[in-house]
């Protein structure tokens, strides 16, 4: 094709683009309003959002809120860490699981709206840069075939597909299986939830090759206790896994 082909080409895209953006243009997932792009937020959601800062603990992620001396303090980590070492190595999330970012996640992932997972990937890219810059593999929480068929979309997969696209790092949507049907978890203590989801996970023994010695980030919409991706970094491991890092939309913090 020649110079004068693709500038041609490079023009009419442009101008479609454009078109869209004028005739539908991007809007802010939480106010609605009017925005650059599908990945932004207006100034009002940004005060709405409680999205993850240092101080917080370098194994889970739960954020401190209190400084030592007026001064960061390096290398800390939370007591629950401490004492109860998860099998995973890290954990980071983009936003406290609050009111407002509640409302957003249920709307995703039982409301069907499926395009917020482009904005959220956005968000989960910034807060866990570090660990996606050197993972080889993307693998979603998986959901049980029948709570799958029930909602028609695991929403994990999709913040995985995303991060996907957007890193060019492959993704792994069907070997990590839920086998076990669990309970809902939403108000279980946890070792409700740590018993819950014992055993719940496996890989076939065909693809435990496909693991080995990979770095991997598991994704998940929301980090509560930790007992899901704990007991999913579990199942990994055995599979030769060279590290497992979670990474989630958001996560509960406790006071």
């Amino acid at each position: 094709m020649s110079l004068n082909s693709n500038i041609f080409s490079d023009f009419i895209r442009l101008s479609c683009n454009k078109g869209v953006n004028f005739l539908l243009p991007a809007r802010c997932i939480v106010t609605g309003e009017i925005v650059e792009s599908s990945e932004m937020l207006s100034p009002d959601a940004w005060a709405m959002l409680t999205f993850i800062g240092s101080p917080l603990c370098d194994c889970c992620g739960m954020p401190f809120d209190v400084f030592e001396g007026g001064e960061e303090v390096q290398d800390m980590m939370c007591s629950l860490c401490l004492d109860h070492p998860p099998a995973y190595e890290n954990a980071r999330a983009a936003l406290r699981y609050d009111e407002e970012s509640r409302s957003l996640l249920l709307a995703y992932k039982h409301g069907d709206k499926t395009h917020m997972a482009l904005p959220f990937s956005q968000w989960m890219l910034n807060a866990g840069q570090d660990m996606l810059d050197s993972a080889d593999l993307i693998v979603p929480v998986p959901l049980h075939w029948m709570r799958l068929v029930k909602r028609r979309y695991n929403q994990a997969a999709l913040l995985a597909q995303c991060l996907s696209k957007k890193i060019n790092i492959p993704s792994d949507t069907t070997r990590l299986k839920r086998v076990k049907a669990t309970q809902s978890q939403g108000h279980m203590a946890l070792k409700d939830r740590q018993k819950n989801v014992k055993s719940a996970f496996v890989i076939g023994d065909k693809d435990m090759h496909f693991f080995k010695e990979k770095r991997i980030v598991l994704v998940d919409d929301v980090y509560t206790t930790g007992s899901t991706v704990n007991e999913c970094a579990k199942t990994l491991l055995k599979a030769e896994a060279k590290s497992v890092q979670v990474l989630t939309v958001a996560r509960t913090v406790y006071l």
